[in-house]
């Protein structure tokens, strides 16, 4: 017996780079010579891959790496350049938040309008209309159209849809980390549910490797668009986190994006992330020494030069530390540079995945120099624990406290 649901062979998605203009709608439609391959951009190119009944697979890969385009495609949001993928059953999507509801239409609305969109009668939508609400903890706003809504309260009803509306395959994006930790840890629990009660598939795609590990089996690797690992999901996260560079020369990298945000004057020279052992590492476990070194130039003269470091949870976006000093108070001269380190001695983050924004600027900030965020691909800093009680994973910091009982 086939039970094979996803069936996807030779996936590809070109954009154009360029020419989103009517300008260049009519240079393309004139052009005797095909676009030249400089000006186009492959966001997924030949994925093939199967994906079986009641599996749930997790998609891992660096920003940009094309899991969004990935579930896009397969959600029938945005058609394929190139290949094709087969789908069999009913499928239930949660991408970027805006996504799959009518911001004009209420809670209420968008729910039976979901429900027709899969195929339900009225009568089996209403049947598991009260359990959605609920679920969501929208029931003051169901008859409120969702363009109201706040991002949370939207992905919480988007997500109830998607599994009370009982659909065969559930394809979630990492939108679901915009809600807070007790409705993630309610959503990681209901995707279970539906995986190993119910039989149904899941693709997750999350920065949260945690939370990849507890609910997939199973993962694929996505790196620039191609599909470089497929297997048991320790494996492959394995995979991925080795893959990620460590010592960064920044002199070049990504300078139009780093440009486009800041005046340009001072710019980062290399970055690297390491243990007191000097080892190069991205991946590090609680109570270890984290130290992330830096280089820096001076392209003009400065009045002076500070640096700013803040931490935010991967997928949220949420600072949740931050560092900053001053690097010179004296005038820093055109063609000056220097070094500096920023250290944690036993770190005390719980486990989860952080991006990292670093930026050079004058000394109140006031004007930014540079910046290397998750925008110029720049990696997450990823905590493991094996420790297994959920109440001990919560929050981002293991504080130090005495505890002293009568």
């Amino acid at each position: 017996m086939n039970d094979v649901v996803i069936d996807v062979e030779g996936l590809s998605k070109r954009y154009q780079l360029g020419e989103s203009s009517g300008f260049g709608l009519w240079r393309r439609l004139t052009e005797r010579n095909s676009p030249r391959e400089e000006q186009q951009f492959w966001a997924a190119r030949d994925l093939t891959f199967q994906i079986h009944r009641g599996e749930a697979v997790g998609i891992v890969g660096s920003n940009g790496a094309g899991k969004s385009t990935l579930l896009k495609m397969l959600s029938r949001v945005t058609s394929p350049s190139a290949g094709r993928a087969r789908i069999v059953g009913r499928v239930g999507t949660i991408l970027e938040v805006g996504t799959g509801f009518h911001p004009e239409l209420t809670g209420r609305e968008n729910i039976f309008l979901s429900g027709a969109i899969l195929g339900m009668r009225k009568a089996e939508v209403e049947a598991r209309f009260d359990e959605i609400v609920a679920f969501a903890g929208v029931d003051r706003f169901v008859d409120t159209p969702v363009k109201r809504y706040s991002s949370g309260m939207y992905v919480r009803l988007a997500f109830a849809v998607a599994a009370h509306l009982e659909p065969d395959i559930m394809i979630i994006d990492e939108v679901l980390a915009v809600g807070d930790i007790g409705f993630q840890k309610k959503c990681l629990s209901k995707m279970d549910e539906g995986v190993h009660g119910e039989g149904r598939t899941v693709l997750f795609v999350s920065h949260n490797l945690q939370a990849i590990r507890s609910l997939c089996q199973r993962a694929l690797l996505l790196e620039d668009g191609r599909l470089v690992a497929d297997g048991a999901v320790s494996e492959v996260i394995g995979q991925y986190l080795s893959r990620q560079r460590t010592s960064l020369d920044m002199r070049g990298r990504s300078m139009v994006n780093r440009l486009n945000r800041t005046g340009g004057r001072a710019r980062f020279t290399s970055m690297s992330v390491r243990d007191t052992g000097q080892a190069d590492q991205w991946t590090f476990r609680p109570g270890q020494d984290i130290t992330l070194d830096f280089s820096y130039e001076a392209v003009e003269s400065l009045d002076n030069l500070g640096f700013l470091l803040t931490i935010a949870a991967a997928g949220t976006g949420e600072v949740i530390t931050s560092v900053k000093e001053v690097l010179s108070e004296q005038t820093v001269p055109r063609g000056a540079s220097g070094e500096f380190s920023v250290s944690f001695p036993e770190n005390r983050f719980r486990p989860g995945e952080f991006a990292l924004s670093v930026c050079l600027g004058n000394g109140d900030f006031s004007a930014f120099e540079d910046i290397l965020d998750s925008n110029v691909s720049l990696p997450h800093l990823s905590i493991e624990s094996d420790e297994e009680d959920f109440h001990l994973r919560l929050g981002f910091f293991s504080p130090k406290y005495r505890f002293v009982r009568e």
